[in-house]
């Protein structure tokens, strides 16, 4: 008898449906095709041990499962749950009231028929309402998360003979029903760190708020206990709230690698990511033998934090280059290949020197000569040519930590922010793919960021008299249309110039001595 049921495969953030057949007839042995991993080969001895947990029995017969189309690699052991029921209905073990083929069905059996959560369970939601089946069967801890996707019955199931239960009408499962835009506008707003506790660093703290409103990145140079990682994880806080369409599109990438965790639903908050600086390529971008989301791809719509910059790998560094330019990565392999988004804001932070106190106002420097400049050095010029801020970090005094003085809320920032991307928002309406002035092309930067005679006079003596090199310049136009989008300005004025001027603190030719 045949058997025929679906489940899921998912490549990149997108799933593909699968048709999961078995046939029990004449003959011995059980066989699996349609180009199965071994994890999924090892279904068999998972599958045997849960049904005589429940008394009942594999087949002593010739038992085929095929797992089709068969030209796509199958992985992972979410296919356990679907080739049980298939072969319990197969071998007339079963009598099912509901019909297999209406529903999507994925879950992995322990020894003891209980289910354990999967990976990548909201893209596989998604595809199943798209492709229009009754409802999606699964782990009871991933449920929560197929419950996103609306128009989708999502049946919650602990074990194997819930799942049985359920198709022969002898045990009533409720839908998981989550009321997705209330569960998205509750948790909006919600963050752990928050800049009116950061006492003292004004400098910094406008900066970062400038960095939020056009999307530039940043990277923060000063000593060891300035404050610079406590303000980095602050940045998310100031950034514009989520759109449902971002939350959807980040909580699908963390479904993909993992890292959602169980009873866990819609990512209302920016993404931060703070990968060790002992990563490697592949983790930070993305890829392995099944290519899964890297670091980068974590952080989409939200903030990649780099502590100590210069202790990162060469390699690792330089594979984000083309992330960083493009907003997303590509994997390849010899037979497909595999696009993860990386729309995402870096944020670095390093040390001035080994030591760390070059150019500290009270501890002296005990570096040899040379040593500055070989360290910045092993951060490579196009890296921090798509780097707009770079920012001075200096020591908090004890009169500022000691205060008590209120400092701003980052609710407040935000609202500025929000202000300020919003004139953006309008600005590129009509450009694809542009959303924030960091994003401007050097064609763009010409027609968007025009400064009057006196503000070329401004720019061209402080390249002059700073020495900053030439990539420099585009640089300061985004970030002086930013400052000036802050101050609700249609035009560059002087002091936004200025101000922005004095963000390119590693492009003089004499900072590192």
């Amino acid at each position: 008898m045949l058997s025929k049921t679906f489940g899921s495969a998912v490549y990149g953030v997108n799933a593909t449906m699968i048709t999961i057949e078995v046939t029990v007839g004449q003959g011995m042995r059980f066989f699996m095709v349609g180009l199965p991993d071994s994890a999924v080969k090892e279904s068999e001895q998972r599958v045997e041990a849960s049904l005589k947990f429940f008394d009942y029995r594999m087949p002593r017969q010739k038992v085929v499962v095929n797992l089709a189309p068969a030209d796509i690699r199958k992985e992972g052991s979410a296919y356990d749950l679907p080739i049980a029921l298939c072969v319990l209905q197969a071998s007339d073990q079963i009598v099912t009231k509901k019909s297999l083929e209406d529903y999507i069905i994925m879950g992995e059996l322990s020894l003891d028929g209980k289910l354990r959560p999967i990976k990548g369970v909201l893209p596989i939601a998604v595809e199943a309402r798209k492709l229009g089946y009754k409802g999606f069967i699964l782990p009871a801890a991933n449920a929560h998360e197929a419950a996103i996707v609306n128009s989708l019955d999502v049946i919650p199931v602990e074990t194997l003979q819930d799942a049985i239960g359920f198709f022969e009408e002898t045990k009533e499962i409720t839908p998981l029903k989550v009321d997705t835009r209330d569960l998205f506008f509750n948790t909006l707003n919600d963050y752990d760190a928050d800049f009116e506790h950061v006492q003292g660093q004004e400098n910094i703290k406008r900066a970062l708020e400038i960095a939020a409103s056009g999307g530039h990145n940043v990277i923060m140079i000063g000593p060891p206990g300035a404050g610079k990682t406590m303000l980095a994880k602050r940045l998310p806080s100031i950034l514009p709230p989520l759109t449902l369409h971002e939350s959807l599109e980040t909580t699908k990438i963390h479904s993909v690698a993992g890292k959602l965790g169980t009873k866990a639903s819609l990512i209302a908050r920016r993404p931060f990511r703070a990968p060790h600086h002992t990563i490697s390529d592949a983790a930070l971008v993305g890829g392995g033998t099944f290519p899964q989301p890297g670091e980068i791809s974590l952080a989409h719509n939200g903030v990649l934090f780099l502590d100590e910059l210069p202790e990162f790998k060469r390699t690792v560094l330089e594979v984000m280059r083309q992330p960083l330019e493009e907003r997303r990565v590509t994997i390849s392999r010899t037979k497909w290949a595999i696009e993860f988004p990386a729309n995402f804001m870096l944020i670095a932070s390093m040390n001035p020197c080994p030591c760390g106190y070059y150019n500290h106002p009270e501890k002296e420097c005990v570096c040899p000569p040379g040593t500055v400049q070989r360290y910045l050095n092993k951060i490579s010029g196009p890296l921090l040519d798509r780097i707009d801020l770079h920012v001075e970090v200096t020591p908090v005094s004890f009169d500022q930590i000691s205060s008590n003085r209120k400092a701003e809320k980052s609710e407040d920032i935000r609202q500025r922010v929000i202000t300020a991307r919003e004139i953006q928002t309008e600005r590129f309406k009509d450009k694809e793919g542009i959303y924030c002035n960091a994003m401007m092309p050097s064609p763009m930067v010409k027609e968007v960021c025009e400064i009057n005679p006196a503000g070329k006079a401004l720019l061209k003596a402080a390249m002059e008299r700073l020495g900053l090199s030439a990539r420099a310049y585009d640089r300061i136009l985004k970030v002086a249309r930013t400052i000036a989008d802050l101050a609700a300005s249609p035009d560059i004025k002087i002091e936004h110039l200025a101000e922005a001027i004095q963000y390119r603190s590693l492009d003089r030719e004499n900072w590192a001595g």
